[in-house]
């Protein structure tokens, strides 16, 4: 049975969906080693700070499954996409200052999260009515 995903106009390069579980695991691997570095290393300039985007970061994260899935909100998961890329952004160089490990495992989920925003801004534009084709 298809599902309401299955049904939308995807673009180009948009993975399979079994794709995806695999990505994320390796993903998961990756953040929770970073975070276990970042809070071992002996000095951690700006923790408030870090702190107070990690908390962003990961609510805006688990905010964007409910919107893109559940709401089918294309447009407000978009826009939450974008908090996630920026703030992941300033993550790494702030984990930077602390554990260069800890913010190079995390690239890769930037990597991941950019090209997220490409699917997300393409199924936006292919499925909007008067759709722009990608």
């Amino acid at each position: 049975m298809a599902t309401w995903y299955d049904n939308l106009k995807k673009p180009r390069f948009t993975p399979p969906k079994k794709a995806f579980g695999i990505v994320w695991s390796i993903l998961y691997i990756f953040i929770i080693t970073s975070l276990t570095l970042y809070f071992l290393a002996p000095t951690k300039p700006n923790l408030a700070v870090t702190i107070t985007l990690l908390i962003i970061h990961f609510t805006a994260s688990f905010n964007w499954t409910g919107l893109f899935f559940k709401q089918k909100k294309i447009l407000p998961a978009l826009i939450d996409i974008f908090i996630i890329d920026t703030t992941l952004a300033a993550i790494i160089l702030l984990f930077l200052q602390a554990s260069l490990p800890a913010a190079l495992l995390l690239l890769p989920y930037l990597s991941w999260g950019l090209f997220a925003t490409y699917l997300n801004w393409g199924i936006y534009l292919l499925n909007r009515p008067n759709q722009t084709q990608l």
